[in-house]
């Protein structure tokens, strides 16, 4: 019996289609073309995991000025709604460079500890299912399409192509729920991280 795959192939981007630093990302994820199936079930499991927690460990912070997992979820979120900005201008052939963001003030101003955890993962869940049809839906020729960001002498910086953008949006997740695991909760990633 064939199965059809719910998502597209969307093939690894290659060194030279994300900057140097987001090799941290891309070393977390799997070459299997399979990203967007990816992103749908590591929600799945980091909402299992998160709720999993008692209600303290949300708020915990590891070192001073360090987020609390409520704050690295706002995080998490922020950077997908961004990233899939940017690839949408990307994919539609703006290349136009954009202005990067502050995340500390992203964070500050998120207010994520006031917030409910049901009205941060009903606010994940929506941009994931957003992000998802994005890139399921873009013509097959814009996954290859880039663009970068804007540095402080006005030059272009950290140039990404729409396919990058995807596996930035995974792996930056994956970094970020590593670190939970890791510092926040003490576990073991050696495994994997989800």
């Amino acid at each position: 019996m064939n199965t059809i795959a719910k998502y597209r192939r969307v093939e690894k981007p290659i060194k030279g289609e994300y900057p140097e630093y987001s090799e941290i990302y891309m070393s977390l994820l799997q070459d299997d073309g399979m990203i967007l199936q990816h992103m749908e079930d590591n929600l799945t499991k980091i909402k299992s995991l998160i709720y999993s927690l008692p209600e303290e460990k949300l708020y915990h912070r590891y070192a001073d000025g360090k987020w609390t997992i409520k704050e690295i979820l706002l995080h998490i979120i922020d950077d997908e709604r961004i990233f899939s900005y940017r690839a949408i201008r990307y994919g539609r052939n703006d290349n136009t460079s954009l202005h990067g963001f502050e995340q500390e003030d992203y964070a500050k101003y998120s207010y994520a500890n006031e917030r409910s955890l049901d009205s941060i993962f009903e606010e994940y869940e929506a941009v994931r299912k957003s992000t998802l049809s994005l890139f399921q839906n873009l013509p097959e020729d814009a996954f290859m399409r880039s663009g970068g960001g804007i540095a402080d002498d006005g030059s272009t910086i950290n140039v990404r192509t729409v396919r990058g953008l995807a596996y930035h949006i995974a792996g930056h997740e994956l970094r970020h729920i590593k670190i939970i695991k890791e510092r926040y909760l003490d576990l073991s990633t050696e495994n994997g991280i989800l």
